[in-house]
């Protein structure tokens, strides 16, 4: 039997995030050079996770962190890592409702925004939440597991059609019609395993990487709304930061990256910012050794106008 490895693209497309609370957020240094915190200054880490960044961020000097995140399980983590922390402002939200949150919590003024894009290892590694075909398990994939619709409930409804245009936007899945077609036939399918088994049967194993890898990333993107949320969080972002705040992304593939670039791209076209990374960073040969899930992590960043 072949052994299916997990590739760099999907492999990387995870937040470091440890348990335990102790990790090195990926290119911690390089985000605290380009949101160059000031001392007393207001920052928001958009997708907190276990609070690598957020710690990175008061580490030099920031004042107030509003920590936001989407799954309710990051949430509590946050809540008991910085329960003593007065400069910590930890909130359950997508941050797609960036702009919002901010105004709801008088979070002003906004010197920098932080965006950590991608699954972290906690919710990847916790077989219920149906992140990963290592494990059978329900059918989720949800970030914030108590509300929206399942990857299951996607799976089953679609059309073939419908499930196809998902497999190649969002899986850039080559193979997107046959798969789709396998899966309808096989319907209903209700967990991980049923929908790797089906996956499967219609590659016969000829891939590169495991045959699900591109579908599982699609039906995680769709299930979330994922490009879509970060199109949102980009806008309100440059809604609510100040004069000469930075907007810092992190993006793990190239759908993501894609709307980072385009976005500051137009802000910066307009006169509306300018934009510090000519070229995204990527972590060093020493940090990937490190870390090697940080491999794939492109880094861009804009200064807003004065």
């Amino acid at each position: 039997m072949r052994a299916w490895c997990l590739p760099h693209a999907r492999m990387h497309q995870l937040r470091m995030t440890g348990h335990g609370g102790a990790h090195e957020p990926v290119l911690r240094a390089a985000v605290v050079e380009l949101l160059q915190v000031q001392r007393g200054g207001g920052y928001v880490d958009a997708t907190a996770g276990m609070g690598g960044h957020t710690v990175a961020l008061l580490e030099v000097g920031a004042d107030r962190v509003l920590a936001i995140d989407t799954d309710p399980a990051a949430v509590r983590a946050l809540r008991n890592r910085f329960a003593a922390d007065p400069r910590v402002m930890v909130r359950h939200g997508n941050f797609r409702a960036l702009a919002e949150l901010v105004a709801l919590h008088a979070f002003r003024p906004v010197d920098g925004v932080l965006f950590d894009l991608g699954v972290s290892s906690p919710q990847l590694d916790e077989p219920a939440r149906g992140f990963s075909f290592r494990h059978d398990a329900s059918l989720d994939m949800r970030l914030d597991p108590t509300t929206g619709r399942t990857a299951a409930e996607l799976v089953n409804t679609l059309s073939e059609q419908e499930l196809a245009d998902v497999l190649f936007q969002f899986g850039e899945e080559r193979l997107a019609r046959r798969l789709a077609r396998r899966i309808v036939q096989r319907r209903p399918l209700r967990t991980t395993g049923e929908l790797v088994r089906a996956v499967a049967s219609a590659t016969h194993g000829r891939t590169r990487i495991h045959p699900a890898t591109r579908t599982f990333q699609a039906l995680r993107i769709a299930t979330n709304d994922e490009l879509r949320a970060l199109s949102e969080g980009l806008d309100g972002a440059r809604a609510v930061i100040a004069p000469g705040g930075l907007i810092v992304a992190i993006a793990f593939h190239s759908l993501e990256d894609r709307i980072v670039k385009q976005r500051f791209r137009a802000w910066a076209a307009a006169g509306d910012g300018a934009i510090l990374t000519k070229k995204p960073w990527r972590p060093s040969a020493e940090e990937v050794a490190q870390n090697p899930r940080a491999r794939s992590a492109r880094l861009r960043a804009i200064r807003w106008a004065e």
